[in-house]
């Protein structure tokens, strides 16, 4: 019962002195990778750079303790930083102490909403945001980050946060471009990206084993940060226009509550929310699918409550909001971490370098940590992804799309309620319109199928009916007119026969829409039927009073409806030689 609570008491009682040697050096390659990148993705929320490298800290120690994954790396990541930023905006300007404030409560409060969501076990709220609204909004704030890196990259006074504003300031800075800075940026740029492969490259050709160089590869930002640095430091770049960190608070964050400010908390609720959501799903993707490659189970409801704890670490530690990091999990994983001990030991790592290494870091030019950020989310970028999804769905695609444009024009809150808002109403839309098929029976088989796909037997005096889709109050009126329409055209009609296969819920609205059904029947002379009734859904109907006052019967299979009203046509059609009833689908 309490590894239930304490998940780390599971793999602390298995670990062995081997898996310690293996977790050091995930942690010591993670490491590396995550304190630039902490430091960018802080200047990219638009905090101090130490807000990132808290982010790194008690954050990950309590998930190492609480977390279902034995792998994924918590952290500041690109997308949480930008929304951060976006939602810090509503109540100060970058750079004021309020604005700090509100990117603690935003921790806390999408902390204590991930906790809720996971003691209550509310993981189906991430379902609301579909794969494409979330693929739409992580390729367009792939885009939005890169373009709030340019005042960095260029060394230009580059403002806005969304595409027209971006553009019109890039335009008119065109011509206070910071030569050096862009030297600069271009070099760094160049290097990183060339290393994702090339680096490795090199070193399997001096003789190291593929998985050395491969995990010395991933040393490419450690260099870029330490040859820039020197670069700036030994030119006096500083002077000639290259914007660097400055000063980094040396040693431990001061823990405790931010102040209470009533006001701002109720302000920042909605986009804490979207923060929660957004880096829930970001986190459990990254982390099911590393684990089945392990063939070890993620428990979504502790990965909320895991998430959570550690939002809630980052607010009282002076940190930022986090969520599993893409790139940093699959380091750590490709290291061969083989408990959340590597994240916990990359947590002291990480305190260490805050106590020992922040004055090196004077000279680090913030165009180097621009183009780390670039690289990173050069990944998230997905542009096929758009017209690949209108191929397969036009609904699903503009839902993408929406997605897309509104978080490049207005905003990245606005656009992801945009997706989900039109998602929403698309299933709606689609649902209230469900598929309604016609059914008879296939010679020599018991199977029944669409009349107007199929070679099928049927019977006049039998409306056989089909719906392929849950009844609810959207479609509720759907069934009934069709049936009412087949009660005129048909004179012959003596039987209706509702096959509910594909039925799952019936809702109050529904409901009431059959009882109409079966009274408008009776009254005509005609027997209202179903067959294949799901028992959740006879379970439903039991609790209604629709049962008892059926005009007819209820069938376990549409056969033994058939057979039991049109005896001699399912005989006969039974009686016929077999054909091939796959020329096309139900």
């Amino acid at each position: 019962m309490l590894t239930r609570f304490l998940p780390f008491l599971v793999w602390a009682r298995q670990y062995e002195r081997s898996f310690l040697a293996q977790d050091l050096i995930a942690a010591s390659v993670v490491t590396i990778m995550l304190v630039p990148q902490g430091m960018a993705y802080a200047m990219l929320a638009g905090l101090p750079p130490q807000a990132g490298l808290y982010g790194a800290m008690l954050p990950l120690l309590l998930y190492a303790a609480f977390g279902s994954s034995r792998s994924l790396a918590v952290g500041p990541v690109a997308v949480v930083a930008l929304m951060t930023a976006a939602a810090a905006g509503l109540v100060a300007e970058m750079g004021a102490p309020g604005y700090h404030l509100a990117a603690l409560w935003l921790a806390l409060l999408s902390g204590a909403m991930l906790l809720l969501m996971g003691v209550f076990r509310l993981g189906f709220i991430a379902s609301f945001l579909s794969h494409p609204v979330i693929s739409g909004f992580i390729t367009a704030a792939g885009i939005l980050i890169a373009a709030s890196q340019l005042r960095h990259l260029l060394g230009a006074d580059i403002t806005g946060k969304t595409l027209p504003q971006v553009i019109p300031s890039l335009l008119g800075n065109l011509g206070n471009l910071s030569l050096p800075t862009v030297l600069l940026s271009a070099a760094v740029l160049g290097f990183l990206f060339w290393s994702r492969a090339g680096l490795a490259r090199i070193l399997r050709r001096v003789g190291l084993s593929e998985p050395v160089a491969k995990l010395l590869g991933r040393t490419a930002l450690l260099i870029a940060v330490v040859a820039s640095t020197l670069l700036v430091w030994a030119l006096g770049l500083e002077g000639r226009g290259v914007a660097i960190l400055g000063d980094i608070p040396r040693g431990l964050p001061e823990f405790g509550l931010p102040e209470f400010d009533l006001t701002l908390i109720q302000i920042l609720a909605a986009p804490a929310l979207m923060i929660a959501i957004v880096g829930y799903v970001e986190s459990i993707s990254i982390a099911q699918t590393l684990a089945a490659k392990k063939r070890e189970a993620i428990d979504p409801n502790r990965e909320l409550v895991a998430l959570g704890l550690a939002n809630l670490g980052a607010g009282v530690s002076n940190a930022m909001p986090v969520t599993g990091g893409l790139s940093r999990t699959i380091v750590n994983f490709d290291a061969g971490a083989r408990t959340p001990a590597a994240g916990a030991i990359t947590a002291l790592f990480i305190g260490g370098a805050v106590l020992v290494l922040t004055p090196l870091m004077f000279y680090l030019p913030r165009a180097t940590l621009a183009a780390i950020i670039i690289v990173a989310v050069v990944s998230l970028l997905d542009f096929r992804a758009l017209p690949r999804t209108f191929a397969y769905s036009r609904a699903d695609g503009a839902a993408m799309a929406a997605t897309m444009a509104v978080t490049l024009l207005v905003g990245v809150e606005q656009g992801l309620l945009a997706g989900v808002g039109l998602s929403l109403v698309l299933y709606l839309y689609r649902t209230s319109r469900p598929h309604i098929a016609v059914v008879g029976q296939v010679p020599g088989t018991e199977h029944f199928r669409n009349v107007e796909r199929h070679h099928v037997t049927t019977d006049p005096a039998i409306f056989a009916v089909r719906v392929d889709e849950s009844l609810y109050f959207p479609n509720a009126r759907v069934l009934e007119d069709r049936i009412v329409q087949a009660l005129a055209t048909e004179p012959a009609l003596q039987h209706v026969v509702l096959q509910a296969t594909a039925i799952n819920y019936i809702d109050a609205s529904a409901l009431e829409s059959l009882e109409a059904i079966n009274d408008r029947l009776k009254a005509a002379g005609v027997q209202f039927h179903l067959s294949e009734v799901k028992g959740p859904v006879m379970d439903q109907l039991a609790r209604s009073h629709f049962l008892d006052e059926l005009n007819g019967q209820v069938f376990l299979t549409q056969y033994d409806a058939m057979a039991d009203l049109s005896p001699t046509v399912t005989q006969d059609c039974v009686a016929q030689p077999r054909v091939d009833s796959r020329r096309a689908p139900a």
